[in-house]
């Protein structure tokens, strides 16, 4: 059986297959491209498991990358384009990755870590003239374009979320988001069985690349469902992109939704949205007036995919069920099952409050690779896991989540770990103590504040501790404020109660989720 973009090339040659603006691909185009880029991936000894990683902003050429990546059965590791040099090192040793991606925005980076990783092959794109890059047109040019061999074992990502211990943690996709198949050609049958169930039509990529829920668009391309890749975020350009490409659905945050809703009405009313028939978000809890008024303005069109990079969607809800249980973020997905837990462990019933746990009957709950203690801390029992969060199951079966029981922090759909923050801030020597905490922010849900204690007879000011963040930290984990204050609240034992630092800076009504 032909893979997809072999279909699509004989029986819609000259249809739309990927596009940013930029770069625009047929599927006769993307059949022989997509068949050299797997050839030379696999003509680069990758090892076991083979791995490569992508550095990149979005594009059409970003998106091909991870295609081929999935064509010829290599893992893929999806790196943040914000992180510095030092950070993307850890995860290319860390993932095994032998080969990496890179974009103009990010090659300089992407040299320097690769050669701290001992990574001999940095293939770029638009990157003319930056030492130690293959060009991209060149290293595409030297392999066939015949098709490459089906009978690999199709590998899911390894993705790396940020570490509470300051080191990220790798965590390969679960298998509710990366079909399980015996080789590459039941992967993209598989995948094309998911695409034509769904709404015909493009998928937008909104959100940067390297997240779990908009890297699902390229496995849609390996479906068959045309893609339209928005380099940066634009809200006006949303709109655009959905009235020209007629787009179907897409995978949004909700900051998307409020910079969306900001746009002035005479703006807001100049696109045609109709196309839309299913627009999944995730990554941040959505305040109820939020989703009420995308609702109102696209339709009942969204569907709340609650879960975790590690977890895949554990809890979904659609725009009509949001309408009746405002707040919640759903029923488990099948076969997941809730288990609220108190703090001495009893199992609890409807409407009481607890720690919330899912219940994975195959018996695997999640897996960090290369932390068997991360894996352990995160189950009460085999395939029992928890994601940090507080909350309660109603009469009816749907989640209320009530607060977070972990310290991360969630700016912009982005997870956000303080002991990375904390561990960079500590090293400055007039810190004496530190606490990192998220703290509100309109657009981005929350943001990075930093409360530090100084050490006895040093001055220093924030805004030169935020300058010794700035140069150790990637952009989105700097803090946003930095306070000095007497003290964090540090136990006997050593613990800071982050939730009591928090409560200062939150509306007393604050609840997280839905």
């Amino acid at each position: 059986m032909s893979l997809v973009a072999a279909d699509r090339a004989k029986t819609t040659p000259d249809d739309l297959a990927v596009t940013d603006g930029r770069l625009t691909l047929t599927w006769s185009e993307l059949d022989p491209f997509i068949n050299r880029a797997a050839n030379a991936l696999l003509g680069e000894g990758l090892g076991q498991p083979p791995r490569a990683a992508v550095f990149a902003h979005n594009s059409a050429e970003c998106a091909l990358a991870y295609l081929a990546l999935l064509r010829a059965g290599v893992s893929g590791v999806p790196a943040n384009f914000h992180l510095t040099a030092d950070e993307l090192a850890y995860i290319l040793e860390d993932s095994g990755a032998r080969l990496l991606f890179v974009g103009p925005e990010t090659a300089d980076i992407g040299v320097q870590a690769a050669r701290a990783a001992g990574i001999d092959r940095v293939v770029g794109w638009r990157c003319a003239g930056v030492e130690g890059v293959t060009a991209w047109e060149d290293w595409l040019a030297a392999a066939s374009d015949a098709p490459p061999p089906e009978t690999m074992p199709p590998l899911p990502y390894m993705h790396y979320t940020s570490g509470t211990t300051g080191r990220p943690k790798g965590t390969e996709t679960p298998p509710s988001m990366f079909p399980r198949e015996a080789d590459v050609t039941g992967l993209f049958r598989a995948l094309r069985e998911l695409v034509e169930a769904a709404a015909p039509g493009p998928a937008l990529l909104v959100g940067p690349n390297y997240h779990t829920g908009p890297l699902g668009s390229i496995r849609q391309l390996a479906g068959g469902r045309p893609l339209v890749v928005l380099p940066r975020f634009d809200a006006e350009q949303i709109l655009a992109a959905v009235e020209k490409h007629r787009v179907a659905t897409m995978v949004m945050v909700p900051t998307h939704f409020q910079r969306l809703l900001a746009l002035p009405d005479e703006v807001r009313g100049r696109y045609d949205v109709s196309s839309l028939q299913l627009v999944p978000h995730t990554g941040a809890a959505c305040p109820v007036d939020v989703k009420r008024a995308m609702i109102a303005w696209w339709g009942p069109v969204f569907v709340d995919a609650y879960g975790a990079t590690e977890a895949g969607t554990t809890n979904m809800i659609t725009s009509e069920e949001w309408l009746l249980k405002p707040g919640s973020v759903g029923k488990p997905v099948p076969p997941l099952e809730m288990v609220v837990v108190a703090e001495d462990g009893t199992r609890l019933g409807a409407n009481a409050v607890g720690q919330l746990y899912f219940r994975d009957p195959s018996g695997r709950g999640i897996v960090y690779h290369n932390d068997p203690e991360k894996t352990a801390a995160a189950h009460i029992e085999p395939g029992v896991f928890t994601l940090g969060e507080i909350g309660y199951v109603d009469d009816d079966g749907y989640v209320f989540i009530t607060d977070r029981s972990s310290d991360m922090i969630v700016s912009g759909g982005v997870n956000i770990y303080p002991a990375e923050i904390e561990q960079v801030l500590i090293t400055h020597p007039a810190v004496e103590d530190v606490a990192v905490i998220g703290v509100p922010n309109p657009d981005m849900g929350e943001e990075v504040k930093a409360l530090v204690v100084l050490r006895p007879g040093v001055g220093v000011t924030p805004a030169e501790l935020g300058s010794y963040a700035r140069k150790r930290l990637a952009r989105y984990k700097q803090p946003r404020s930095i306070d000095v204050v007497d003290t964090v609240g540090r136990n006997a034992m050593g613990k800071v109660n982050k939730r009591e630092l928090r409560r200062p800076f939150w509306p007393s009504d604050r609840t997280i989720g839905g």
